[in-house]
């Protein structure tokens, strides 16, 4: 199991200094990351919107150890959210944040995090879209949806995300369901142990569809965050069971990974958000991206063979 070798990695400065020295990392690494600033990115907001494609952008970023490196991470997502706003993309274009990049795990992290996320979240409404916020590892989840749900008093069409893989998540799925919020359901892509998690990947399959069904028949709008074929098959069977109509469900999928899948689902109706992510703090984001899919580890393998 290379997976959770790989997630450890992304906790290593030893790795990080590696992996960032190859040459052919930077190659590797815009497969999945396209811009390491809001300049660069913005082509691609526009490339991807005029193919009829939705997105949610993540600035990346998570070794946040001072107040101001939080305050510098709210000021890149509104500083996103200035270059949005002549576009005109509405809930086309959302973002999804990180609460550790906006102080979560500092002393007084909860309401720091909380304090940094509200001008984002309101900002977003001003322009007409939303805030997903992204889950991390299990020991910031309480925070998270403490977070979540204050945030929604005001402003209800914030997000948030669950992971399959967590034994805690089908109680989260059905609190959530039954409020109504917008949910994107992952697999998980944190080393977690196994008193709070399920190892085994048939297991986490059979949970994530189990939460599916759930987010499906709740009051909520779920948001399938999966590459997997049959996962997405299923996820159209559970929607059409549950009458849910295209625009009261999504796909999700992240830049890099299965684009024509995303061109697919679009001219067949569904609505499809690309998980987008720039920066030049990419290391974390890059190592579970690899660590996620066998297939992106053998990508970065055959690239590294290639310029040996």
């Amino acid at each position: 199991m290379l997976g959770p070798v790989i997630l450890a990695a992304s906790r290593s400065d030893r790795m990080r200094r590696l992996v960032s020295a190859a040459p052919v990392t930077k190659q590797v690494v815009d497969r999945f990351i396209p811009g390491e600033d809001v300049d660069e990115i913005v082509p691609i907001i526009r490339d991807l919107t005029a193919k009829g494609l939705e997105l949610t952008m993540d600035v990346v970023g998570e070794d946040i150890t001072t107040p101001e490196q939080a305050t510098a991470a709210r000021d890149a997502y509104l500083e996103l959210i200035d270059r949005l706003k002549p576009l005109e993309l509405g809930r086309r274009a959302e973002m999804s944040v990180k609460l550790s990049m906006f102080g979560q795990a500092l002393p007084g992290g909860h309401g720091l995090a909380l304090a940094n996320v509200r001008p984002v979240v309101e900002a977003a409404a001003e322009i007409g879209t939303t805030v997903t916020l992204d889950a991390e590892d299990h020991t910031t989840l309480d925070s998270m949806f403490a977070i979540h749900e204050e945030l929604r008093k005001d402003f209800p069409g914030t997000g948030c995300v669950i992971q399959a893989y967590l034994f805690r998540t089908e109680a989260d799925a059905r609190r959530l369901a039954a409020a109504g919020a917008r949910v994107r359901l992952v697999k998980g892509a944190y080393k977690e142990p196994a008193e709070v998690a399920y190892q085994d990947k048939h297991e986490i399959d059979k949970a994530y569809v189990r939460v599916l069904r759930t987010l499906m028949d709740g009051e909520g709008y779920p948001m399938v965050g999966s590459h997997d074929p049959r996962l997405i098959a299923i996820a159209q069977e559970l929607a059409h069971r549950a009458g849910r109509k295209p625009d009261e469900y999504e796909f999700q999928m992240l830049y890099g990974i299965r684009g024509e899948e995303h061109l697919r689902l679009a001219a067949e109706g569904h609505r499809m958000r690309v998980y987008t992510a720039y920066g030049t703090d990419w290391y974390g984001y890059f190592m579970r991206r690899l660590a996620e899919k066998p297939a992106n580890l053998r990508f970065f393998a055959r690239s590294v063979i290639g310029h040996g």
